[in-house]
């Protein structure tokens, strides 16, 4: 049931970063989702921890399967969610290839490089600079004033608000408006 959830948090979090994303239908890809556009899609492997480590200093994260680490080609990244730090790890296969379980770390550490490193999977799907405007991800949406993006859920929840409020704007007008259209 987290695994959802954190799948679904990864989705959010991606589509405010400008990601393109997709769920495939069913259970039965090595994969989560896909990033990109077509031609161009990356494989995601999504996964969440709340395991602190017994030193206080980070999270143990699973990177395997039934006990069993990924095959080779399974997912061209992980996409690790640290549930108390709010904090995403995009880090590419081939760095946690045989690994059953890393740690995450708050300061310091190896991944830590990775730590919302949202621009490799724009990288990796060619989505930096797509001059055609086909297929190119709008700017992110949850940006502030500030060109930030909102460092908490509330934040998070209320920037969405915002955008879907501007998108039904676009449209002619709000939700309440248009289904009063509606012959019941």
């Amino acid at each position: 049931m987290r695994g959802e959830w954190a799948e679904s948090v990864f989705m959010g979090r991606a589509s405010e970063h400008g990601l393109p994303v997709s769920k495939p239908w069913g259970d039965s890809e090595s994969f989560d989702c896909v990033v990109g556009r077509p031609g161009k899609f990356s494989a995601v492997q999504v996964k969440c921890t709340i395991s602190e480590l017994k030193s206080g200093q980070g999270y143990a994260c699973s990177t395997c399967s039934s006990g069993k680490p990924y095959r080779s080609g399974s997912f061209d990244f992980l996409a690790a969610y640290v549930v108390f730090e709010d904090a995403w790890y995009i880090i590419p296969a081939k760095v946690i290839r045989g690994m059953k379980s890393i740690s995450l770390l708050t300061e310091g550490g190896k991944y830590e490089k990775y730590r919302e490193a949202w621009h490799l999977l724009r990288e990796a799907a060619e989505l930096s600079g797509d001059s055609k405007g086909e297929g190119c991800a709008e700017e992110p949406a949850a940006a502030t004033s500030a060109g930030r993006f909102p460092t908490t859920a509330l934040g998070r929840m209320e920037e969405a608000a915002d955008f879907v409020r501007r998108q039904m704007e676009g449209r002619g007008g709000d939700i309440r408006k248009r289904s009063d259209d509606v012959d019941v």
